[in-house]
């Protein structure tokens, strides 16, 4: 049995867009491609497909996981490696809930004790971060921009513990200062908000270099994404649209 390339995009929710690039790519060629251009695949594909998802969920990079289907490597070896990933991301949800039940707990300590702008005050923001990676929210960027997005694994993959830590710290304050500038009433325009995101900018460069559609595509993100919203608002309610509305003007004057 064979299937298109939508009803294959539709039962694994990868994009038609994703797939034709991992065709591209050589990373997962259709069984056959019909006269009229349309991509088919079979059982086989379909579980190949399946090992990328792992892979792609585990981290690994485009080019490793091509690499890995297509070696002779003995796949109860391969499996072991999976495994020991697996347990690791285990781990790193496992910080995440404890992440998480520790602000429920600190916010319900602190519902009688709101201040004047009606908002709770977080001890310590940087714990509303632990065990985040930096790079979960990049699913706009691996979707629209595959390249980009692999260009910036071997940066990311090379980070060590102490590396995201220091990540964390400084996107937690540097969230804080476009919050209070956001109290303050400075528009997105304004030079020292510019500034910040001029700093946001060379941070995201570390890793990738994104122009201006990519750099909007990615405050986007910011608050499209349950997610990354979600942490934006525990910060300062709105917090995601002011940022993204100043990467968009960084973006129109700086990037191409």
């Amino acid at each position: 049995m064979a299937w298109s390339i939508a009803e294959v995009s539709r039962m694994s929710g990868v994009t038609s867009r994703t797939l034709r690039h991992y065709d591209a790519i050589g990373l997962l060629p259709p069984a056959r491609t019909g006269s009229n251009g349309l991509r088919y695949y079979e059982e086989s594909e379909l579980l190949r497909l399946q090992q990328i998802l792992l892979m792609r969920e585990l981290g690994v990079g485009l080019r490793e996981i091509r690499a890995a289907l297509d070696s002779r490597t003995d796949r109860v070896t391969v499996l072991r490696e999976h495994h020991q990933r697996l347990l690791a991301e285990r781990h790193r949800l496992e910080t995440l809930a404890r992440t998480v039940a520790r602000t429920i707990a600190e916010l319900e300590d602190q519902e009688d004790t709101v201040e004047n702008n009606g908002t709770m005050k977080i001890n310590r923001p940087e714990n509303l971060f632990e065990g985040f990676d930096p790079d979960y929210d990049d699913t706009e960027v691996r979707e629209r921009w595959p390249a980009a997005w692999e260009e910036a694994q071997p940066a990311i993959q090379a980070m060590t513990d102490a590396d995201k830590e220091r990540w964390q710290r400084e996107v937690t304050a540097q969230m804080i200062r476009l919050a209070d500038l956001m109290a303050a009433g400075a528009p997105a325009a304004h030079p020292t908000v510019q500034a910040e995101i001029a700093t946001h900018y060379q941070g995201v460069c570390q890793y990738w270099t994104p122009n201006a559609e990519a750099y909007k595509g990615l405050g986007r993100t910011y608050v499209e994404d349950p997610r990354m919203s979600a942490n934006y608002d525990k910060i300062a309610p709105g917090l995601a649209e002011y940022q993204a509305a100043a990467m968009t003007v960084y973006a129109d004057d700086h990037l191409n």
